[in-house]
């Protein structure tokens, strides 16, 4: 059904749940993105599921005027997947934290990712416990001072994307809060991808966290600090347009353009679609300050997704034994009497 049919607007999405997220919270960008996204796609609004796990992010479903559910810690993927196996049909979205999905879910995140299941994951990254009051999280830097590390953080930070990625992934995308343009545009496009999409999103937490990302995301610098990809197109950025990433021997190297000879046709072009993933891998590792931080779609490739082959295995198993009996398999031969 197109979406001229239905006629649904962004407040047909808004729940009558009074949003408790604090005041400035990057929460809101996300959710009111989402919110003027949906009506755009097509799909009657009885037919989304919006399922999350433990954390700030988690209240997600209470918010959005669609069937929900608020899970346990960690397992808002496993969740999805059993309701994405069962009725296919269903616009799936987990939305999750940097703590609920990479520390105690971390399990069931790698295999969501594995299977392929068509659910759209939304990581929001403000690399901060913020629900338990200021801990640090799997994302949060070598050095985070916070309550639970008072002289510094020891641990290296998870890099989601990396981890998706090495979870064969078939879709991995990272968009920020306070850009909404660019944000509608990678969950379109996540929601158009048959089979896992993983979104992270960085976003502020102006309580626990505040200026996360404001070096990277201020406005004032970020066509400077951020490397937008766009399939088919050279990675060029900065405010002029003159900077890019090149490959030699296997690393990627920032470069000016005009200098040494450097034209556009030597910088590297984004295929999403890339098969090989070392290329890939390459860009989700780039961070600040050496390199500018990508955002977009990293990888898109296609590969038959979990529910689909398992409503096939069905059908096949069904052929061959024919319908099964639920009586029959509860009093079946392997059922012992003790005495």
């Amino acid at each position: 059904m197109s979406p001229a049919e239905l006629a649904l607007k962004k407040q047909d999405f808004v729940s009558d749940q009074e949003v408790r997220w604090c005041p400035g919270c990057g929460d809101y960008a996300i959710l009111a993105a989402v919110q003027k996204l949906v009506p755009t796609l097509g799909i009657p609004k009885e037919n989304f599921a919006f399922i999350s796990g433990i954390g700030c992010s988690s209240r997600f479903p209470y918010y959005m005027n669609t069937y929900g559910f608020h899970t346990i810690h960690g397992r808002a993927p496993s969740v999805a997947t059993g309701l994405k196996v069962s009725r296919p049909e269903l616009s799936v979205w987990v939305v999750t934290g940097d703590g609920d999905a990479l520390s105690i879910g971390g399990n069931h995140f790698i295999h969501a990712m594995r299977r392929n299941v068509d659910i759209n994951v939304l990581l929001f990254n403000n690399r901060i416990y913020g629900l338990t009051k200021g801990q640090y999280s799997p994302t949060s830097e070598v050095g985070k001072k916070t309550k639970s590390t008072p002289y510094g953080s020891l641990d290296y930070p998870i890099n989601s994307l990396t981890l998706a990625l090495a979870s064969e992934a078939t879709f991995i995308a990272r968009s920020y809060d306070v850009n909404t343009p660019h944000l509608i545009e990678v969950l379109k496009k996540a929601h158009e991808h048959k089979g896992v999409s993983f979104v992270e999103i960085y976003q502020n937490c102006n309580i626990f966290n505040d200026g996360a990302f404001k070096h990277l995301t201020d406005r004032t610098i970020r066509d400077d600090k951020i490397l937008s990809l766009e399939h088919g197109k050279p990675m060029i950025f900065g405010k002029e347009s003159n900077q890019g990433i090149v490959i030699r021997n296997n690393t990627p190297e920032v470069v000016t353009l005009g200098e040494n000879g450097i034209t556009e046709k030597d910088i590297e072009v984004h295929d999403e679609f890339g098969e090989n993933p070392a290329i890939t891998y390459m860009l989700t590792e780039m961070d600040h300050p050496k390199f500018p931080v990508p955002v977009g779609v990293f990888r898109k490739v296609e590969k038959p997704t979990y529910e689909h082959l398992f409503e096939k295995q069905v059908e096949t198993v069904t052929q061959q034994k024919g319908k099964g009996n639920l009586e029959k398999l509860i009093h079946g031969s392997d059922t012992w009497e003790v005495k």
